[in-house]
């Protein structure tokens, strides 16, 4: 990636590995972990061999406590990884060593509680995203077939995820949480809802985990007339800007947090130049925002404005088959 222009030149495929989806960068910024699609239950680990090319030495994988893993993240001091899984209803910490490899799982959990009322969407416990809040103390799982977002505070020492308290906060019946942003220097979040296209702002002790809801705006404009869901959601490094992505109506919707009260207002969507956008990424500046259209094999670049959070199309769409997952090494 050029940082003065946000372009990108490939480079080359590192590895390949049966159905890729969600990466997870290792803080120390040699290690890369990703899971696999539907039909897997596998978290694979690898070893960026070189900075430069971009190589990967792989070092091997692991059970991941269930089937179809979705998402995955390190503990921002290493040490622990965990996992989603969507089809298995669980959630999972797997150890890392210090060479990067991770050992069996350490706690499988298992996900209950009553399905909300779509019968295709939320047939049962469906786990989406499971992020750490900035201090590594909670993770969150947004859990779409439930409408629940469960918290779990991670025991560093034994490897074991225990329910906050309260252990869930509920989300409208039928809007499907899908994916969960903290906010970088605030006590609050903001969720994503994917079967109903909404967004909510959130507040959030950081002592005990609780999450509150206190604000749900769509995640589209008021006339959109399109099918859609809900898909991925960024906080702006500098805590200003919140922006969501949207499959259906194709675009990436532009939220600033109100100064006062920490709520969102929308103030622009960009159309994403492709189909079904399934992740964002800003790069490690906040400079450029990049969205991954996963049904048109593109993924667009936007220029972040400094001043308002706004977006600029660039003129590159890059070319390559069906993106899902986009991390930025360290600079």
């Amino acid at each position: 990636m050029d940082a003065s222009t946000g372009a990108w030149q490939f480079l080359g495929t590192p590895a390949t590995v049966p159905n890729p989806s969600f990466l997870a960068l290792h803080p120390d910024g040699q290690h890369l972990y990703c899971v696999h699609g539907a039909g897997f239950s596998e978290v694979s680990a690898f070893a960026i061999a070189d900075r430069h090319s971009g190589r990967l030495e792989p070092l091997g994988s692991r059970p991941s406590g269930g089937t179809n893993p979705v998402h995955l993240e390190v503990h921002p001091q290493g040490g622990w990884l965990v996992v989603a899984n969507y089809l298995g209803a669980s959630v999972a910490a797997l150890p890392v060593g210090a060479d990067g490899a991770l050992g069996p799982a350490s706690h499988v959990v298992p996900l209950t509680g009553e399905p909300g009322p779509d019968p295709v969407e939320q047939s049962g416990p469906h786990p989406h995203h499971i992020p750490f809040d900035p201090s590594g103390e909670f993770v969150a799982v947004p859990d779409k077939g439930l409408d629940r977002v469960f918290v779990f505070r991670l025991d560093r020492g034994r490897g074991r995820l225990l329910p906050a308290e309260p252990p869930w906060m509920p989300s409208q019946g039928g809007a499907g949480p899908r994916h969960i942003a903290f906010h970088p220097h605030r006590p609050l979040a903001y969720l994503v809802n994917e079967l109903d296209s909404t967004v909510t702002t959130c507040t959030f002790d950081r002592r005990s985990g609780r999450l509150q809801s206190e604000q749900v705006i769509p995640s589209v404009p008021q006339n959109a007339a399109v099918r859609n869901t809900g898909s991925e959601i960024l906080v702006h490094p500098d805590g200003r800007t919140v922006y969501v992505s949207n499959r259906g109506h194709d675009s990436v919707g532009v939220f600033r947090i109100q100064e006062s009260d920490s709520r969102l207002t929308g103030t622009d969507w960009l159309s994403t130049r492709g189909r079904m956008p399934r992740a964002m990424a800003l790069d490690p500046q906040g400079r450029y925002l990049y969205v991954a259209n996963q049904s048109s094999d593109t993924i667009a670049a936007f220029a972040v404005d400094a001043a308002t959070g706004g977006l600029r199309p660039l003129e590159q769409v890059v070319e390559t088959g069906s993106p899902s997952s986009i991390v930025f090494t360290p600079v």
